[in-house]
């Protein structure tokens, strides 16, 4: 009865065992029981009460992860003290080298099994990620002349769609190495739009957060994140 008093704290729990478990086992060798034996007596009704399948109780454990990332993307985009290609290298670093990325990348899932978690990837990137955090800052950089584009709202897109997707090994299998050069490219063209904001450290910690992936993920055919 307690937790139909208190359902926040049902989610709470639930997500703090199924957040554990997937670092554990990973999200792949994790199953609803396995969540219910961690819960304490907790039904499996009590579950399915609040999350529909395993895949929904990733995105809300992924959700809770990155909720104060979030805040700190909102953060750099609402500095005062930045120009906008200043920002954008900034929201870069910030997303890369932020310390919840390895957790990230220990209890992502293959996609490849997921297309339901692929389809909100993409969802989040062009509905929510472009429009509020990248699209302001290049905004504000056309007009402190740091950034040159004549179409803010396609390059926003194309930005975190190269970054989010196509150098997601979680999506493409890529190789630490092919990971590695995607970023080299990737860095290429955003000098072709004058931002020179990728740098050393940011290959570095894609080559390892891609390398966290493969291990957590074994020989399941997946090779990396980036």
């Amino acid at each position: 009865m307690a937790r139909n008093k208190h359902p926040e704290e049902t989610v709470q729990l639930i997500l703090d065992v199924a957040f554990r478990l997937f670092m554990e086992k990973g999200y792949e060798n994790t199953s609803i029981q396995d969540i219910i034996g961690g819960l304490g007596g907790l039904s499996k009704g009590a579950i399915y009460h609040h999350f529909k399948s395993k895949d929904d109780i990733l995105v809300a454990v992924i959700d809770r992860m990155t909720a104060e990332s979030n805040q700190v993307l909102a953060d750099i985009r609402d500095r005062r003290d930045l120009n906008g290609r200043e920002k954008l290298k900034a929201i870069f670093k910030a997303s890369i080298c932020r310390p919840v990325q390895d957790d990230i990348f220990t209890v992502a899932p293959n996609f490849h099994n997921n297309p339901k978690l692929l389809f909100s990837l993409l969802h989040d990137t062009i509905e929510e990620v472009a429009p509020h955090y990248i699209l302001p800052i290049l905004r504000q950089g056309i007009s402190d002349g740091s950034i040159g584009t004549a179409y803010p709202e396609q390059l926003a897109e194309l930005i975190l769609l190269a970054a989010n997707i196509w150098m997601n090994p979680m999506i493409f299998d890529s190789s630490v190495e092919e990971s590695c050069r995607k970023f080299m490219v990737l860095g290429q063209m955003l000098q072709g739009f004058g931002l020179d904001i990728v740098d050393g450290e940011m290959l570095e910690k894609l080559r390892e957060l891609t390398a966290i992936y493969q291990n957590s993920h074994g020989d399941s055919g997946s090779a990396g994140q980036g």
